[in-house]
């Protein structure tokens, strides 16, 4: 897909007027966040399995190429073949070519951020085969012509009614008249719709939630079946994943699997969790003819040493949209390209670089809640202000921008104007607070457009210091 991140301020503001995202975001805020907490509170153990998992990977990612060539042995062991792809238009180009040498017609594919990443959706059907999304959130945006706008839950941004009329437009040989108004029918329509495209495809395409180097096997996670039909009913096989999936062994994959669900969707363990290796064996009785696993870089390896390392842990969850104030008020598709919400803001300029996504890391309050809910611990906020200081060296482009940090830094560089001047506008700020917020303040309208601006309470931080209100 084509980024859109360098217009993310007008994109936002878009999205702040549009009453149906706001009303679908308020959804959003009722729901992943609650179950998440709940289910973490039934396992008591959950921060030992995030140091668990968060060493694991640390593992892995010291050793990334040991375990990657060990995969690859596996698979082939299995039966399989592995395609490594420097670029997306390396993986874009393998595909096509298994595809073109299993002389298919028609795709069906799983949900997988990868293939968002390379536009493989596009690449298929601009080279003659049907390609269609078989995971429901991805299949109802696909009608719509959209990118997702969440890592997990791709249509999170539409109301019923919107997937209602979807539906009616797309399915045009069923009956105009018929009842679409409950989550149920619009489920069994999407199965019927599917289930002749399931049997009829040449190639399945699915991603990867983890690799496993010990077997050789990809481990698929999913709450509708769709990516077990994908893997199991074409002839043949396509696995798309990003080199930084995989995992040394069976018993890694399951404590990964443990804190995945439950920092997702707040589940114990997701619908269905499918390991697939090789192809189908003497014996099977299903299972495609053909097994290959396109492993993806991208950007991956430049990662691997810096400041951005530890970016290369994350699991896909989304547990950092769901929590973050900004991804709230604003959305997926404000972030203009595959990845949004915190995580999006630290990856997509290392992937698409930072010239075109320079505004994201900047669509922060830095609250750190991202990091707080993250099952692998990842310090966001840290990498934003990376960014931010890459960004910075490169020389703040916005007048205004530079006109408020120079007022700042005369005011900060003298400790008595400094202390008088925040203490004056505590006190008029706290003086003309209507119940302790603000609804609208001048200069702060980014901030108050989408929520109250808390009045100033007591004493500064210097006057409690000076006081000795230390603890």
């Amino acid at each position: 897909m084509d980024a859109t991140s360098h217009t993310f301020s007008a994109n936002a503001r878009t999205a702040l007027a549009d009453v149906k995202l706001q009303r679908a975001l308020d959804r959003l805020a009722e729901g992943f966040p609650a179950r998440r907490r709940d289910a973490v509170a039934r396992l008591p153990e959950f921060d030992a399995l995030r140091d668990a998992a968060v060493a694991i990977k640390d593992h892995t990612i010291l050793n990334l190429d040991r375990y990657l060539e060990r995969f690859e042995a596996k698979v082939l062991e299995a039966g399989g073949r592995v395609h490594w792809c420097r670029d997306a238009a390396e993986a874009r180009a393998t595909i096509l070519s298994i595809c073109t040498r299993a002389k298919a017609k028609s795709v069906t594919k799983g949900k997988t951020m990868v293939g968002e990443e390379i536009a493989i959706n596009d690449h298929l059907a601009a080279n003659g085969l049907d390609v269609v999304e078989t995971d429901l959130g991805e299949y109802i945006i696909q009608l719509r012509g959209e990118p997702p706008s969440h890592i997990i839950a791709p249509a999170i941004h539409l109301s019923k009614d919107q997937v209602a009329d979807t539906f009616r437009k797309a399915h045009g040989t069923l009956p105009p008249a018929r009842p679409l108004t409950e989550s149920r029918a619009l489920l069994e329509e999407a199965r019927t719709v599917l289930r002749s495209r399931f049997l009829g495809a040449d190639v399945g395409i699915t991603g990867a939630n983890f690799l496993i180097a010990e077997t050789g096997s990809t481990v698929t996670v999913t709450n509708e079946g769709n990516a077990e039909l994908t893997m199991t009913l074409p002839r043949v096989h396509i696995v798309l994943a990003s080199i930084e999936k995989v995992v040394p062994t069976l018993e890694d994959a399951a404590t990964m699997l443990r804190v995945l669900a439950r920092s997702a969707t707040g589940q114990d363990v997701s619908v269905y969790t499918s390991f697939a290796t090789g192809p189908r064996r003497p014996g099977d009785l299903d299972g495609p003819e053909e097994f290959n696993v396109v492993l993806l870089d991208n950007g991956r390896s430049a990662m691997l040493e810096g400041e951005l390392r530890e970016m290369l842990r994350c699991i896909r969850c989304g547990a950092c949209l769901n929590h973050c104030p900004v991804y709230a008020a604003v959305g997926g598709h404000a972030y203009g390209w595959v990845y949004s919400g915190p995580m999006g803001a630290v990856l997509t300029p290392a992937l698409i670089g930072l010239d075109p996504a320079k505004h994201l890391p900047e669509a922060s309050t830095l609250c750190g809640r991202c990091e707080e809910v993250c099952p692998m611990r990842i310090p966001i906020p840290k990498m934003l202000r990376h960014w931010r200081e890459r960004s910075w060296q490169r020389g703040p482009s916005a007048t205004r921008s530079r006109f408020g940090l120079a007022v700042w830094a005369f005011v900060a560089a003298r400790p008595r104007l400094y202390r008088w001047a925040t203490g004056a506008v505590a006190a008029l700020l706290a003086r003309l607070a209507t119940r302790g917020r603000f609804a609208w303040l001048p200069f702060a309208s980014a901030w108050t457009g989408t929520r109250d601006f808390p009045a100033p309470e007591g004493r500064g931080f210097v006057a409690s210091w000076n006081r000795g209100e230390r603890r």
